[in-house]
């Protein structure tokens, strides 16, 4: 298989980018570099298909030597034609691939083997040949033939068995018929659940829509293949593939009944039945439970990476002092001061809820900390008395008259981050608690920095993410994490190991090595002086090189994203445009881009020796030095009262916060408790296959109640009609 002409034909990308973008990935470029700073080599692939394109490479290379394997294995046995190798080459997939290898693979102990080892092999050929006819001798003449008690057959009936077993054997390692058998099983069953045991679990509740279910495996959603495994796992139901039995026997018996009048027709036809019901269908049935699973884990991994990516870039809350509130009730509220750096400067325990309900205490102790550090805004954590504390603090604020306002912030994945060695790295002189309330206000004060401290999993914006391939699903929000970093870039004096882990070419223990450096010598001066950490040689620095900022450097392109090897095209263009440094310094250079483009951007590339993808991206961090892309997405909202869910009336428009996207609605954050739902088909006015279509997480919109059930539990949205 020529590889690079199979995946031009699949993506898209012209031969020479194609085989040039491998030999980066073969060079051990990153992805984040390849996107940013080779764009002339691979003709401005984004990470994303970057990405994309090196799996499907590692797969097709994965597959080109299991073929090698496979040839191979089979040329030892003396086995090997020109027919089997042909189909070898042919093949395009590793199931393929591995049907072909099933008669020729060295298989435990089955019927079929130990009927060859009595010698009935002759006998299974015989039958299967389907050639006598009446007037030739009888067939249970000739079965008695192989009758030999020394081994094992003792009667016509076991000879006769046996060889069925082996005419079974071999209609089900045919490769031709299994991949046939496949496609008929995908395209016709059903895949079908029932519910196991009489009890009435509680706990099974949620899946009783699973407790008689039917749906064509050809169109059940990701989610819902998700949703069954996990029922299942659990104990609650029982999962199969159901297809109409005659089809499948209708296809083989035209395969391998040659006539009608043979003797030995109705032996073939038992051996066929057989060869279906014991050693067919089973696998077939495991191998399709195996690929839709496949095919919803990775439906459901790549939504948990478009979510995660918007959650990570939410823009940050710049220049705020921030009060995290982390809820609680028995063991009270804990509170953390972080000033406009992310420093906690000050901590506290409240106790506003249930059982103490120490109110004039609690009031007082905030309404000081608020006066005392003029804090901007309190974030309080979405969790356990959440509800209560959003009350409270709504309370005090319309009561004080301050200028600060409050947000709930999600919770997901601070008691993991809390418990964390990292953060008792941090904060060692603080409880769990404590690192909770600080972390809780440091995510909104920038999302990203403190978010990759918490494994991506535990972030809250994924379905069934328990239930997926997990190492597949750890590789794809790594990317995801090391893509936002990159993007956004990282100030080398002040990230944490954590945050500076991610920058490609960076690894964890190089990370550590770059913080220890920084601490013991000062801040790091020039991009230049980070190759003297420990472990950054001339390669990583290559690869992280761009993605670093020194905002109060010797060098002002050490706060920009243009790479070292590209500053002399940068001060060559400064200087054709009469600037200088120090404009860059000072803010950036204003209309350069115009300026360019009327004296043709092509031309001035070519003047200067650079690609008009690089040099667009030079008057780009020219123009606006140390931007922030998060700066183009809208902030968050913040409040200065509450909401109750009985408030809510039918019709109501309100301003929500897209919380998190599922293959079926999003969840909103309108203000109160509970998040609604605006199911997919509310979405648009226009048919969507999917949410993410139209909403990503951290989108501001405007939306309508629907329907509310007792209590306000569960909130039902639309933004049909609504003018966003």
């Amino acid at each position: 298989m020529n590889i690079t002409a199979k995946l031009e034909k699949e993506f898209g990308v012209p031969e020479k980018a194609l085989t040039d973008t491998i030999a980066l990935f073969d060079n051990g470029d990153t992805i984040p570099f390849i996107a940013r700073y080779r764009k002339e080599v691979t003709g401005s692939l984004d990470d994303q298909l970057l990405r994309e394109l090196y799996d499907r490479l590692s797969y097709l290379r994965s597959l080109e030597n299991r073929k090698d394997e496979v040839r191979r294995s089979i040329e030892e046995q003396g086995k090997l034609t020109d027919e089997l190798a042909a189909a070898i080459e042919a093949a395009l997939t590793l199931v393929e691939v591995e049907d072909i290898y099933r008669p020729f693979r060295p298989k435990r102990k089955t019927r079929a083997s130990v009927a060859k080892e009595k010698g009935l092999e002759p006998l299974s050929e015989i039958l299967y040949r389907q050639d006598m006819f009446d007037g030739d001798i009888n067939i249970y003449e000739i079965a008695a033939q192989y009758i030999d008690e020394e081994k094992g057959v003792a009667s016509v009936d076991e000879a006769l068995g046996g060889a069925m077993d082996i005419v079974a054997e071999t209609v089900s390692d045919n490769a031709g018929f299994r991949k046939r058998i496949r496609a008929l099983t995908f395209d016709y069953a059903v895949i079908a659940a029932k519910k196991t045991g009489e009890d009435d679990n509680p706990e099974g509740r949620v899946y009783s829509m699973y407790f008689d279910f039917a749906e064509p495996v050809s169109k059940v959603p990701a989610h819902r293949i998700l949703a069954l495994n996990r029922a299942e796992k659990e104990g609650f139901i029982k999962v199969s593939i159901d297809i109409d039995k005659s089809m499948i026997l209708n296809y083989l018996f035209s395969e391998t009944v040659s006539s009608q009048r043979s003797q030995t027709t109705g032996f073939v036809e038992k051996a066929v039945v057989d060869a279906y019901d014991r050693l067919i269908s089973p696998s077939i049935e495991r191998e399709i439970r195996g690929d839709i699973f496949d095919a919803a884990s990775e439906s459901g991994i790549k939504l948990f990476a478009l979510n995660l990516k918007n959650l990570l870039l939410t823009p940050p809350l710049k220049g705020k002092t921030v009060l995290g509130f982390d809820p609680g009730y028995r063991t009270g509220c804990k509170l953390s001061v972080v000033d406009k750096t992310g420093k906690v400067i000050d901590v506290g325990v409240i106790y506003p809820t249930k059982p103490q309900e120490r109110i004039a205490e609690s009031e007082k102790i905030v309404a000081e900390l608020i006066k005392k550090h003029k804090i901007d805004v309190v974030a309080i954590g979405n969790g356990t008395a959440s509800k209560e504390s959003e009350i409270f603090i709504a309370g005090l604020l319309k009561k004080s008259g301050g200028s600060a306002k409050y947000i709930m912030v999600s919770e997901s994945g601070a008691s993991v981050y809390s418990a964390s060695k990292l953060a008792a790295e941090e904060f060692p002189d603080f409880d769990v608690t404590l690192r909770s309330a600080a972390s809780i206000a440091r995510r909104l004060q920038d999302p990203l920095a403190e978010l990759v401290k918490i494994d991506p999993k535990s972030i809250g914006v994924g379905q069934y993410q328990h239930d997926m391939k997990q190492a597949r699903l750890d590789e794809a929000l790594t990317g995801v994490v090391e893509d936002c970093v990159n993007s956004v870039g990282v100030d080398v004096n002040t990230a944490s190991h954590s945050l500076l882990s991610y920058v490609a070419g960076v690894n964890a223990a190089s990370a550590k090595n770059i913080v220890k450096y920084r601490e013991e010598n000062g801040e790091f001066k020039t991009r230049a002086e980070i190759k003297k950490a420990p472990r950054i040689g001339a390669k990583a620095y290559e690869q992280c090189a761009g993605f670093l900022r020194i905002p109060r450097g010797k060098e002002p392109l050490d706060n920009t994203g243009i790479h070292p090897e590209s500053y002399a095209y940068a001060k060559e263009l400064l200087k054709m445009y009469d600037f200088t440094l120090e404009d860059v310094k000072k803010g950036g250079i204003t209309g350069l881009s115009e300026r360019v483009k009327s004296d043709g951007i092509t031309d001035v590339a070519q003047l200067l020796g650079v690609g008009v993808p690089t040099l667009q991206d030079i008057i780009k961090e020219l123009e606006k030095p140390g931007r922030d892309i998060r700066d183009d997405f809208p902030e968050p909202v913040l409040r200065e009262d509450i909401m109750d869910a009985n408030d809510l009336q039918i019709g109501m428009v309100l301003t929500g916060v897209v919380r998190n996207v599922i293959d079926f609605g999003a969840f909103i954050d309108i203000g109160v408790h509970q998040d609604g739902l605006v199911h997919v088909s509310e979405i648009a006015n226009r048919y969507i296959k999917h949410p993410s279509e139209v909403l990503s997480v951290g989108d501001i919109v405007k939306v309508a109640v629907k329907s509310i059930d007792a209590g306000g539990k569960k909130i039902g949205l639309t933004i049909k009609g609504v003018k966003n």
